[in-house]
C-alpha cells in the first residue's frame, strides 16, 4: 500500500505523529522504534517452524508454560538497553536468547558480537574484548579494535561469564561503570555505547560467596535476569523441538528422514541432561543411521532403555 492509498483519517493521524516528532526533535527515536517494531520485531511473532505442529517465537521453538513466560519477559526487556543476565544449564540455547534480545531492540541494525569467556586464555581475552595497539605484545602486528569498539551502538554477548578470571572481571567492571575501553598497550580511552548481555550456567551468588566472582560486577550485570529452562521443565516441547529441528538436520546430513510415534515417545521419556544440544546430536545420529524412518530402535540405547 502506498501513501496515496491510505485512508484520510489514517493519513491525518500519521501526519500528527510526524509533526509532533519533528517539533520535539524525536526523529531518531521514532525511526528506531519503527525499525524495531516492523523489522527486528518480526522474529517475536508466533509462527510455524519447519516441522509439523511446531511454534516459534523469538527464533526459538517451544510453547510450554516455562517458555511462554520467557517470551513474555523477552518482549518487555528487549527494547531497553539495560544489561541482561541469562541463566540456564549448558545446552539450553542461551545464545539464542542473546540474539533475540539484540534482534528485537533498537540496536538491531548494529553489530552483535559474542565471546565465550571460558574458551579464551586470560592473556588474550582482554585483547578480544577491548582491543590492542600494535606492539602491545608478541604477535600484535597491527592495531585491533576489540568487541566493545567494533560493536559500538550494538550488543556484546559474554557467554560463560562465570568463568571469567577475577582480574578480567575488574577490568570489565570499569568499562561498565565508565562506558570507556582502553586497548591493551594504549593510554587513551575510547567512549563506547554497548549493551552487555551475559550468560552463565553457574550459580553466581554462590560464586560470590566462594570468592570467584565479584559481587559488584554481579550487581552491574544482574539488572534483569532471564531464566532459560532445561528440557525436563518444558512439558510438551521435546516433541515440538524434534519435529522442528529435523528438517534442518536432514539438510545438514544430506538425508531425508521422518520420526515415528515410537521414536517421539522415546525422546519424550528421556531426561536430556545435555538439553537442546543433546537432542540435536541425537537427531543427527538417528538421521545418519536410519533408513529414512526413525524408529525407537534407531535411537541411542540409553534412550530406548528409558521407555
Amino acid at each position: 500500500m502506498t501513501s496515496k492509498e491510505l485512508s484520510a483519517d489514517l493519513r491525518t493521524a500519521l501526519d500528527g505523529v510526524l509533526e509532533k516528532a519533528a517539533d520535539r526533535g524525536e526523529w531518531d527515536v521514532l525511526r528506531a522504534h519503527a525499525e524495531m517494531r516492523f523489522a527486528a520485531g518480526e522474529p517475536a511473532k508466533e509462527g510455524k517452524a519447519a516441522g509439523p505442529g511446531t511454534k516459534t517465537r523469538f527464533g526459538m521453538i517451544g510453547d510450554s508454560p516455562a517458555m511462554r513466560a520467557l517470551y513474555d519477559l523477552l518482549a518487555k526487556v528487549a527494547p531497553s538497553s539495560v544489561p541482561v543476565l541469562i541463566q540456564g544449564e549448558t545446552g539450553t540455547g542461551k545464545e539464542l536468547v542473546a540474539k533475540a534480545l539484540h534482534a528485537n531492540s533498537p540496536r538491531a541494525k548494529k553489530r552483535l558480537l559474542a565471546e565465550n569467556c571460558a574458551a579464551v586464555p586470560e592473556n588474550l581475552l582482554e585483547s578480544e574484548l577491548f582491543g590492542h595497539k600494535k606492539g602491545a605484545f608478541t604477535g600484535a602486528v597491527e592495531d585491533r579494535a576489540g568487541h566493545f569498539v567494533a560493536a559500538d551502538g550494538g550488543t556484546v554477548f559474554l557467554d560463560e561469564i562465570g568463568d571469567m578470571p577475577l582480574t578480567m572481571q575488574s577490568k570489565l567492571l570499569r568499562v561498565l561503570q565508565d562506558g570507556e575501553v582502553r586497548p591493551v598497550g594504549s593510554n587513551v580511552s575510547k567512549k563506547v555505547d554497548v549493551r552487555v548481555v551475559a550468560a552463565t550456567h553457574k550459580d553466581l551468588p554462590q560464586a560470590v560467596k566462594a570468592g570467584t566472582f565479584r559481587e559488584d560486577l554481579l550487581f552491574r550485570l544482574n539488572v534483569i535476569t532471564l531464566y532459560l529452562p532445561p528440557l525436563r521443565e518444558r512439558e510438551g516441547d521435546i516433541r515440538m523441538l524434534a519435529q522442528g529441528l529435523l528438517p534442518g538436520i536432514c539438510a545438514e546430513v544430506g538425508r531425508e528422514a521422518t520420526l515415528t510415534e515410537g521414536a517421539l515417545e522415546a525422546l519424550e521419556a528421556w531426561s536430556w541432561p545435555g538439553n537442546v544440544r543433546e537432542l540435536e546430536n541425537e537427531l543427527r545420529r538417528a538421521v545418519a543411521l536410519s533408513d529414512g524412518t526413525i524408529r525407537a530402535v534407531d535411537l541411542s540405547p540409553r534412550l530406548t532403555a528409558a521407555v
